[in-house]
């Protein structure tokens, strides 16, 4: 009773994490919803460049698995009211409830078919739902979500094949085969955390040779249907045998010689092949790394601690690392470790301290501001000509409604002040004391700038009193925004950078004008603010 209780309350906070709009990467929008919602919707998008370059390294076949279907059923059910138009507000609350719906329910099955004893699952489930990671990541649309869901899976299946000594599991080696490719297709990595794992099917493959057949030809009838999809998605016109088959689009393919390029790698940056051991895992463990000195010789050899060491040993590796590249992981090593024996009420006090904390930080507070402030201009009334975004995250355009037909948005990211106030003053119009200002489409076009409260160099031209050459007014802001990019403390020191990056934190939307001034014939001063109006 005790472990429902808990196991309750801590879907609810899973819950309350989903519904908060926090936004932990960028590729969580521009590797999946932005561009899928451009196709089923037809809302201008923008595409990155894995999406666009002569030899695309983004596979559309998991995205239209994921994204698809689920935003075909909302268009299906807003078209039977009679609205075509589905709000991309809508879109995104449901992908976020959805991501949700898929880890509490195949993420947490999975564990419980994965961990032998009932005791063992009650303690992994806590463990795995207890955690920050749970909670945020597993909530938001990344790539490395769906890989932890098929990671998961295929353990499951392989655990399946390997009990059955009488069958050939021929189903069952079936539904693996698709997962593999789909999970590679998903990530290249993916391959990774089945390495070791793997091996206990050998003396099954020995006994019942049709299940590894089975493997490899639904394998290959998946990949051809992934590469089909790509190829469509990638080339213009209508897909032909004679496209498909002259100039496939293999996307696995082209990511791994991208990535095979440590020149390619060092534009996203370079890391030290430590970083996923000693920075990235203790990151997302928190408490529990601790946990895994204390584990016996025999834990090592569960299929769970295997698909965990296999995938962090082999994507170290790799230069480029980030913490969500280990998302798989965190599951599989909370299911394994066992509480410590001593000092456990520390223990647990630490690990609650640590996913509140980090929780958030990354669920609540961290770039939180991107997508309301994207909604607000989707609902805003005012013409928006540009929209300059400065130091925070690129902000995902699709959220706009449409809007950003007749309005840019430029993405300054965290660029010098000066150098940002010369991209903005390139748009604003020029002074004109004679002439009325002129009105385009029969509205006021207005330039916007959105940056962190915390960004201390723009309060200068936000005062009424200043005499800058541009002048800032607040339109709207969003408090739960923090900007952990912005942090500078070698000039500004601990204390004063927390300080402001913390308390002034805030998203804030400026309406940007030019400060005009005039010398009149009796050599007076004459404020004629223009209101950065075209």
């Amino acid at each position: 009773m005790y472990y429902r209780r808990c196991y309750f309350v801590l879907i609810l906070i899973r819950l309350y994490f989903t519904l908060q709009a926090s936004t932990i990467h960028p590729d969580e929008s521009f590797q999946g919803p932005e561009v899928i919602a451009g196709r089923v919707f037809s809302y201008p998008v923008h595409e990155t460049w894995e999406f666009t370059s002569a030899h695309p390294i983004r596979s559309a076949f998991p995205l239209w698995c994921a994204y698809g279907w689920p935003m075909y059923i909302l268009r299906w059910l807003w078209e039977g009211f009679g609205d075509n138009d589905v709000s991309p507000s809508v879109v995104y609350w449901t992908l976020r409830v959805l991501m949700l719906s898929l880890s509490v329910v195949l993420e947490d099955w999975a564990i419980q078919e994965l961990v032998p004893s009932r005791r063992a699952q009650s303690r992994a489930l806590l463990l795995i739902s207890s955690s920050y990671v749970t909670w945020t990541f597993q909530s938001h649309t990344f790539s490395n979500s769906l890989e932890t869901l098929v990671v998961s899976w295929s353990l499951v299946i392989i655990r399946r094949i390997v009990e059955d000594k009488k069958r050939s599991g021929t189903l069952a080696s079936a539904l693996l085969g698709f997962l593999v490719v789909a999970g590679t297709f998903n990530r290249i990595t993916f391959p990774a955390w089945l390495l070791l794992p793997s091996f206990s099917l050998i003396p099954h493959f020995r006994r019942k040779p049709f299940a590894l057949l089975s493997i490899i030809l639904f394998a290959l009838f998946t990949a051809f249907i992934a590469i089909s999809i790509d190829t469509a998605f990638y080339t213009p016109g209508e897909l032909t045998f004679t496209k498909l088959f002259r100039a496939p689009v293999i996307t696995p393919l082209n990511n791994f010689i991208y990535n095979a390029d440590t020149t390619n790698l060092a534009q996203h940056g370079l890391h030290p092949r430590y970083q996923h051991l000693f920075v990235n895992l203790p990151q997302l463990l928190g408490p529990a790394m601790a946990l895994l000195f204390f584990l016996h010789r025999s834990d090592f050899a569960s299929p769970l601690l295997l698909s965990a060491i296999s995938g962090i040993a082999l994507l170290s590796i790799f230069p480029h690392q980030e913490a969500r590249f280990l998302l798989p992981a965190v599951p599989l090593i909370l299911a394994s470790v066992r509480l410590p024996q001593v000092q456990v009420k520390f223990w647990v006090s630490a690990w609650i301290f640590f996913n509140v904390l980090f929780g958030t930080l990354m669920g609540i507070y961290h770039q939180g501001g991107i997508v309301p402030v994207q909604m607000h201009i989707a609902k805003s009334n005012e013409t928006v000509s540009h929209a300059f975004w400065w130091k925070t995250y690129s902000p995902p355009t699709w959220l706009l409604n449409g809007k950003n037909e007749e309005l840019e948005t430029v993405d300054l990211m965290g660029m010098p002040g000066d150098k940002m106030l010369q991209q903005v003053k390139a748009v604003l119009p020029h002074c004109r004391t004679r002439r009325p200002p002129r009105i385009r489409d029969g509205g006021r076009a207005v330039v916007y700038l959105v940056a962190p409260r915390s960004a201390r160099f723009l309060k200068k031209f936000a005062d009424p009193a200043g005499r800058e050459e541009i002048e800032l007014s607040e339109v709207w802001s969003f408090k739960r925004h923090l900007n952990l990019d912005d942090m500078d403390f070698a000039e500004d020191g601990v204390r004063r950078t927390l300080g402001r990056v913390v308390g002034e934190r805030g998203l804030v939307v400026w309406r940007v004008g030019r400060n005009c001034w005039a010398r009149e014939e009796e050599g007076e001063m004459v404020s004629l603010l223009d209101g950065g109006v075209f």
